[in-house]
């Protein structure tokens, strides 16, 4: 068995995540020692053979990729609930990952919308309820969090339908399961919407987790990029917010010192 390592506390009101992709040529290990002494709890899209080492210093996987079909032409986004012939994959796809999570004690698996494909708002909506209603009671008995992730499709990901906080909040209500809820990116909606701090305030009830990164360039969240984040972060914490919030951003410098950095701008 791992011996167990604590994770020092940031000292701060939130749980902080960190998403591994970000840091992929730092060895599993070495991210995990780094990251759980400088106050991080948690780790974001790590895959479940290293979730030992993540447990080992005290950080739990937060959120989990599953939920999603891969192995096919383009990409995991084109592959989403909006689109009916996706619902048989999907709902395999997410029982598979929300048993394995179940087990590991993991919180949250990941999901997507969908590409538009010129299907209307509506349509969209309708058919992620139909689809998401398929798993939703799968979820509530194993107590896993299923969280669709609001992306933008102004920049990174054309053509994403889930793209307004509204359209995600529109398929919660719709599905309205306490185990179904969204994944807040504050970076993707800070270039769709902007209105973070109100937005947040008005939706948090439909939000189990959030991602941040800096606008524009998905790098540093420090003073070279637009949002306040320490504001952002102060503003979850006062709704008394039980999730987590993740770093999402590809450093520019050197990593673990902007990741120190960041994981201090959310200290609040």
């Amino acid at each position: 068995m791992l011996p167990q390592i604590r994770a020092a506390s940031s000292g701060g009101r939130l749980k902080q995540s960190v998403a591994r992709w970000c840091y992929a040529k730092i060895p599993i290990e070495d991210l995990c020692r780094a990251a759980a002494e400088m106050g991080v709890t948690g780790m974001d899209l790590v895959a479940p053979e290293d979730w030992p080492v993540c447990r080992k210093y005290g950080l739990t996987p937060a959120m989990v990729q599953g939920a999603v079909l891969n192995g096919r032409p383009g990409s995991v986004f084109d592959y989403g609930w909006n689109n009916k012939a996706n619902h048989d994959l999907l709902e395999e796809a997410a029982k598979t990952s929300i048993v394995r999570a179940a087990e590991a004690k993991v919180p949250n698996v990941i999901t997507v919308f969908g590409a538009r494909r010129a299907l209307s708002e509506q349509e969209g909506i309708d058919n992620c309820v139909t689809g998401l209603n398929r798993v939703k009671k799968f979820a509530e008995d194993h107590g896993v969090t299923l969280c669709v992730e609001l992306l933008n499709s102004k920049v990174d990901h054309k053509d994403y339908q889930g793209d307004h906080t509204s359209y995600g909040v529109a398929v919660i209500k719709g599905v309205d399961s306490p185990r179904v809820k969204l994944l807040y990116d504050a970076y993707h909606m800070q270039i769709m919407e902007g209105d973070l701090i109100r937005t947040i305030r008005e939706n948090i009830q439909y939000i189990a987790h959030f991602h941040c990164a800096g606008v524009p360039g998905r790098h540093e969240i420090d003073d070279t990029q637009e949002v306040n984040w320490h504001a952002v972060a102060k503003a979850i914490a006062d709704l008394n917010f039980q999730g987590y919030i993740a770093q999402e951003f590809t450093p520019t410098r050197d990593p673990l010192a902007s990741l120190k950095q960041a994981v201090e701008i959310l200290t609040v």
